[in-house]
């Protein structure tokens, strides 16, 4: 644990990355297997994850980000999509993968499957998508942690346009929506942000007992 918290500290949003150095393929699977095996409400997993490495889709895609340098800079660039909309196909499409994984008929899964039928396609489009971009945010997190024990920076971005995002990456049509953007590789050294503090609240200011 203590290797987590000094990984915790090693890692930081990186606004240069060294556009020369890439992600070993190797490490790159260990980072999507971390992204596979996140928790999920359910297990559902309602969203898709992108890895774009076409450098002219990365073009494309910096305006719509700000003109951030990270988008064309990092090794890969990562865009988190939720399903704007669950329908009875996805959760049917589960209750098939568990009982393939586990062995266990499908019809003895037929319980579960309508209880999450009732919970969750009951509810709004609308609370159906704010629901699954949160989704996207626990995959995230696992690969953030898994990248600082590779010593792989990350960084994660909400400062780009979905609209347009869906728009080039031809998202909509499929039902997705971009929530969330990753940038990742390694530091340049030129990065002067890597040598700042790290700024936090203390502990007694962000934990409360009751």
């Amino acid at each position: 644990m203590s290797k987590f918290i000094e990984n915790q500290n090693w890692r930081y949003a990186t606004k240069k990355f060294n556009a020369d150095k890439k992600i070993s393929e190797t490490d790159l699977d260990i980072l999507k297997e971390a992204i596979r095996l996140a928790t999920s409400s359910y297990g559902l997993q309602p969203y898709k994850v992108f890895f774009i490495e076409n450098p002219s889709v990365r073009e494309q895609l910096q305006p719509a980000s700000w003109g951030q340098s990270q988008i064309v800079d990092a090794s890969h660039l990562i865009v988190f999509a939720n399903f704007t909309k669950v329908d009875e196909t996805h959760i049917d499409e589960y209750i098939q993968n568990i009982a393939e994984t586990r062995s266990i008929p499908a019809e003895n899964l037929q319980g579960y499957g309508d209880f999450m039928k009732s919970k969750i396609i009951a509810l709004p489009t609308d609370v159906q998508s704010i629901w699954t971009a949160k989704q996207t945010y626990l995959a995230l997190g696992n690969l953030i942690n898994a990248a600082a024990e590779l010593k792989i920076d990350v960084t994660p971005m909400e400062g780009f346009e979905p609209q347009k995002y869906n728009e080039i990456l031809g998202l909509t049509e499929k039902g997705l929506n971009a929530s969330l953007v990753a940038t990742i590789g390694y530091r340049h050294e030129e990065d002067a942000t890597q040598h700042l503090p790290k700024v936090r609240k203390s502990i007694n200011d962000l934990f409360e007992t009751i």
